[in-house]
């Protein structure tokens, strides 16, 4: 039949229209099942969540060091996680400091492995120089301990987001150094400050020449300073004025890895302590039980010194000299150590004239820094000095100004010196975070409260 559909036809027409709707309501279904599902599921895990779940299991690390910005090192090295005790960390940072010949810092990063990571340990260094400001010196710092961490961090889950990248650098053996070593330095200081009744002048200069190499070191410097003071008291105007110089060197040529030798020179004038002119040299031989390359962490030395005197006096001395020579000795012992558990340094000096042993000085001094448990740590210094060697004190009664205000040197038999100091922290351990308002230390920028 033309012009028409056949029975066939349309029972096909109507089949393909059956099978039309059927996926329709197979996509209804299955779109009003997700929807349901996905009211009740939580998301998917965003790259956010990921990071926080590898931090949680970064290494833990308590960094060692009071002269170091710890809030640029959160911010810079965010793949730890950074605890304020100890004995929490993963990773304790020791970090020490010693000065270099260009008047720079070198600074020890010692990485001591703890808990789980006992014995996995490393040390570096950063070298700073004179010129380079406290944000140079700090990124660089930072870059030296990121790349310590990152050896810790790299036995964790944490290493799938990190990466390494490498920047040629120029051995610093093979810069040529047109000062051959020689530093140089110079510094004047003034200040003035006053009221009606009293006014005070100070005055400070200071030269040095530096010039330091593994095989020896010679250090030159001279400094002066004058003080003035005036009052005014009940109609009377006192006045009292004081002045020193000093010029110190020293020359010291290393023997081996405990050996040292060399030569002090001093050179000076004090109205304090009554020198018109005093000239020192003093040759000298020291020890270091411990190999001075481990000297950021240990050393204990042993320093002789033999000392040969001439000196003027400004006014005649309680023994009846103006001018003399005086020969002598000293001994000195040193002992610095720097661990986890804190820092202990002690020393002892003894010295005498050889025309009279009785004329001697002993000197002892110490400072202890302890962490004792989580959270509890205790300082201590004290030094103590028996005095029986003032040559140069002058005949006569002194003004009551100069007593008061120090001008000149008192006799006494010892002096002594004592702080102790405890302090305990609990709470959380963690101190990821870095908030900056108001200051960094979050203080009330002056504004108290008072209660009474």
């Amino acid at each position: 039949m033309s012009g028409g559909m056949t029975r066939d036809d349309k029972e096909a027409a109507m089949y393909k229209r059956k099978i039309k709707l059927g996926w329709v309501l197979i996509g209804f279904m299955l779109g009003a099942a997700v929807s349901l599902l996905a009211g009740q599921l939580p998301p998917p895990p965003g790259p956010a969540e990921d990071v926080q779940k590898l931090k949680e299991g970064a290494p833990k690390v308590f960094i060692d060091c009071v002269f170091c910005d710890i809030d640029y090192i959160r911010t810079e090295i965010t793949f730890v996680n950074y605890v304020r005790d100890r004995k929490e960390a993963d990773v304790h940072v020791l970090v020490t400091i010693q000065d270099t010949g260009a008047s720079g810092r070198e600074y020890t990063l010692a990485f001591i492995g703890q808990n789980g990571w006992a014995g996995v340990d490393n040390s570096l260094k950063f070298v700073s120089n004179k010129t380079q400001t406290d944000d140079e010196i700090r990124k660089g710092l930072a870059q030296v301990l990121k790349m310590g961490l990152v050896g810790y961090a790299a036995r964790t889950p944490i290493k799938e987001r990190l990466t390494v990248s490498f920047l040629d650098r120029v051995d610093p053996g093979m810069v040529r150094d047109r000062w051959d070593f020689w530093v140089f330095s110079f510094s004047l200081n003034g200040m003035q400050f006053g009221e009606k009744s009293q006014s005070r002048t100070m005055l400070y200069g200071n030269v040095s020449a530096n010039r330091v190499t593994p095989a020896s070191k010679l250090r030159l410097g001279l400094s002066g300073d004058y003080s003035k003071s005036r009052f005014t008291y009940d109609g009377m105007d006192i006045v009292s004025e004081s002045d020193s110089a000093t010029f110190d060197g020293l020359y010291v040529k290393s023997l081996g890895g405990h050996w040292s030798a060399g030569i002090f020179l001093t050179v000076d004038s004090s109205t304090y302590r009554n020198i018109g002119l005093s000239v020192n040299p003093s040759p000298a031989v020291e020890y270091n039980v411990f190999p001075y390359a481990e000297s950021t962490r240990r050393q204990l030395r042993f320093l002789y010194r033999l000392n040969v005197k001439r000196v003027r006096y400004r006014e005649e001395t309680i023994y009846d000299k103006l001018e003399e020579t005086l020969f002598g000795q000293s001994l000195e012992a040193t002992l610095e150590v720097k661990e986890p558990w804190g820092s202990a340094e002690a020393s002892i000096e003894g010295s005498h004239y050889f025309h009279d042993l009785n004329m001697n000085r002993l000197e002892l001094s110490g400072e202890v820094s302890l962490r004792l448990i989580k959270g509890l740590s205790l300082t201590m210094s004290a030094s103590y000095e028996r005095v029986r060697d003032q040559m140069g004190l002058p005949k006569g009664d002194l003004k009551l100004e100069e007593v008061l205000l120090q001008r000149r040197e008192l006799a006494t038999d010892y002096n002594y010196y004592l702080s102790l100091g405890l302090s305990y922290t609990f709470g959380s351990i963690y101190s990821n975070v870095v908030n900056p308002r108001f200051g960094s230390n979050g203080s009330m920028g002056g504004y108290g409260f008072f209660f009474h």
